[in-house]
């Protein structure tokens, strides 16, 4: 199969027509997931350096800097995924840290994918050609303002409800409590790494989300349930 049609499944789907294709059993199944991950992994490097290459000859793709700044961002992830993952998957555990590599690369497509999504600024009109706003007209005092104290209460029970329900806060949540449950000294180092990775890094809110379910994929034992299903 070329990478196109293996990059229109889903990663696992992959792997299961892998392992279908070239007949392995049940005993030879963990080989298969790891050579099937990594014909996965080249076909989605592959597709990320011809957007690249497309990028570059466009002269639309980003500059030193903002590639310098991510290749920092990516390092600064590595660390932490090197961290969370001596301490969260067992010893010999190839197959999670293959998976978790192979997780990674979503990062860096897209970084250049946004770069390909962006849209030409509009052109802005002269000053001369901007008519001027007219003044917002002041709002009617309502005779029912302030309102009782059951219905402010009533108001902040649901934006907190809208809040907790919102995937950054979720995932936020959720790795909080994936941190809390390590010794002291392995929480204080992974949450040290973690700042360094969303901390210093210009990202937009899709990508730090995206970093949030990647740590929370990392620290979560390879028994539990994925909070999350796999970006790919």
């Amino acid at each position: 199969m070329t990478c196109g049609q293996i990059l229109k499944m889903t990663s696992a789907e992959w792997i299961l027509s892998f392992n279908d294709k070239t007949h392995l059993t049940a005993l030879d199944n963990p080989t298969g997931v790891l050579r099937a991950i990594a014909v996965y992994g080249k076909c989605y490097d592959a597709r990320t350096d011809s957007l690249a290459a497309a990028l570059a000859r466009s002269a639309k793709g980003p500059n030193k800097a903002a590639r310098a700044d991510f290749a920092a961002f990516e390092t600064a992830l590595k660390d932490f995924a090197a961290k969370a993952l001596a301490d969260a998957a067992a010893p010999g555990d190839e197959q999670k840290k293959t998976y978790a590599a192979l997780y990674e690369k979503q990062f860096r497509y897209e970084f250049y994918h946004e770069y390909e999504a962006k849209i030409p600024n509009a052109v802005r009109p002269s000053p001369a050609a901007t008519k001027p706003s007219a003044p917002a007209a002041t709002p009617p005092v309502r005779a029912d303002w302030p309102p009782p104290a059951d219905s402010a209460r009533a108001a902040a029970a649901q934006e907190q409800a809208r809040s907790d329900a919102d995937p950054m806060t979720m995932a936020k949540n959720h790795f909080g409590k994936l941190l809390d449950a390590l010794p002291d000294d392995k929480m204080h180092e992974l949450h040290k790494a973690f700042g360094e990775v969303v901390g210093p890094y210009s990202i937009s809110e899709e990508m730090r989300l995206a970093v949030y379910r990647y740590a929370i994929f990392l620290l979560e034992s390879p028994s539990a349930t994925p909070s999350a299903p796999p970006p790919f």
